[in-house]
């Protein structure tokens, strides 16, 4: 890798961030030209300017959910042609249809350290993708759009990954830096104009918030229009056809009242189905287990909520990784999710092209086998069975577990478990 040539790359992306930031778009986060590992066990602040403080929550909002939804249609709803009021990320009404003019926003929220747990907002996501990012450890990709959150974090630095769902949603992204490689690519980007970074008029839309001393990085959706109107960037309500809903499960599956996903010795989850709701519970590490044998887990709650962080679907996803960069304590992952990956064999053993994957899909207490599908870069996550027909999620919210396309797939009596694995 030449370094010297990165740099003067970085410069003149600085430059051009300059003369951007005084036209009113977003200001750059601090990048860094090398890699470096970032601590599981502690938590050092990204270099930020300081803006104001933000103010404890009030009163916790109500959470979406698919149980016993009143008339909803026998054909459910989708890939397209959704009513106003209903939310194409969820196939759900929405209680202030107006919510849905805008862009979906996609936010970086950190996984480890435990300490920092429990997070804040994530049960009001409408999709949460969690995925590898290195040495271990795991973050999260929420997309919010049908409902707001007046606190979502702790939030982190971008990835590689981070690209795809931002343009799978059109959406609005906010995170708190970004290794210089990653950055040059977001700012290369068709939603280079949509990155939301801390800065002195960030706040009250991404603010720090320091509950028992801790600075945490926060973001406000209800306050971020305000803010992207000041910037003049485009937030104006984007076509989000693709994702089917339907209330009725398919026919066919398998027990699925369990999913196991083991990320390391480190990050492993759990998801436990619930029958009095008919959603998943997210069950997580405790502490660590690097011999893989002792696991020891507690229930996740959200901590703007108070509530436990549950998922009406919970969709594995098979997608080739790559290293972008790896040495003995640094890894730089990419994903290929789109048809740069070429052909590949998935973690089911058959071949797909790229833009395509294996899925596992637990719904209802049963967990089926199909396929993702990206028709498009700006095209939602859609699902398809066996067939290639449209596989229905479940209306509410979905979590999106991302593993390696070589990771292990393991059948148990009442459910499947998935091992991350990355190809040589």
């Amino acid at each position: 890798m030449d370094w010297k040539k990165n740099l003067n790359r970085i410069v003149l992306l600085g430059i051009v961030w300059v003369l951007l930031t005084a036209c009113g778009q977003a200001t750059p986060a601090p990048v860094s030209s090398t890699p470096t590992r970032e601590p599981v066990a502690t938590f050092t602040p990204s270099p930020q300017p300081p803006t104001a403080t933000l103010a404890p929550s009030s009163t916790p909002e109500p959470v979406a959910t698919a149980t016993l939804i009143p008339n909803y249609p026998p054909e459910g709803y989708g890939p397209g042609g959704f009513p106003a009021d209903v939310n194409p990320l969820t196939g759900l009404r929405v209680a202030d249809p107006n919510l849905l003019n805008r862009r979906p926003i996609v936010i970086k929220v950190e996984n480890l350290p435990r300490e920092h747990r429990p997070q804040y907002g994530l049960s009001l996501a409408d999709l949460v993708f969690e995925y590898y990012t290195e040495q271990g450890t795991t973050r999260f990709a929420a997309v919010f759009y049908g409902q707001d959150a007046e606190k979502v974090g702790p939030i982190r630095s971008g990835r590689f990954f981070d690209v795809h769902v931002v343009q799978m949603y059109r959406a609005v992204f906010i995170f708190g830096s970004a290794y210089s490689a990653v950055f040059n690519r977001f700012a290369s980007s068709d939603f280079a104009s949509r990155m939301v970074l801390e800065n002195p008029q960030s706040c009250p839309a991404l603010c720090r918030f320091e509950p028992e001393g801790r600075n945490f990085l926060m973001a406000n959706t209800r306050e971020l229009g305000a803010y992207l109107k000041s910037r003049n960037v485009d937030n104006s309500r984007q076509p989000l056809d693709g994702m089917y809903f339907n209330l009725q499960a398919p026919a066919g599956g398998e027990a699925g009242e369990q999913v196991y996903v083991r990320y390391s010795g480190a990050i492993y989850n759990r998801w436990d189905y619930d029958p009095a709701t008919g959603r998943y519970l997210r069950i997580v590490d405790a502490k660590d287990d690097v011999n893989r044998n002792n696991p020891q887990y507690v229930q996740l709650t959200d901590a703007l909520t108070n509530q436990p962080v549950a998922a009406d679907t919970v969709v594995t996803l098979c997608v080739p990784h790559e290293y972008f960069f790896k040495s003995t304590e640094i890894e730089v992952l990419d994903m290929k999710m789109d048809a740069s990956a070429g052909s590949y064999r998935g973690c089911d053993g058959q071949i797909y092209s790229g833009g395509t994957g294996a899925a596992y899909v637990a719904r209802d207490g049963k967990i089926y086998k199909a396929q993702w599908s990206r028709p498009r870069q700006d095209a939602p996550l859609t699902l398809l069975d066996e067939q290639g027909n449209l596989f229905p999620f479940k209306p509410g919210q979905t979590w999106f577990e991302v593993i390696g396309a070589s990771s292990k797939v393991e059948k148990s009596d009442n459910g499947y478990r998935f091992t991350f694995a990355i190809a040589p």
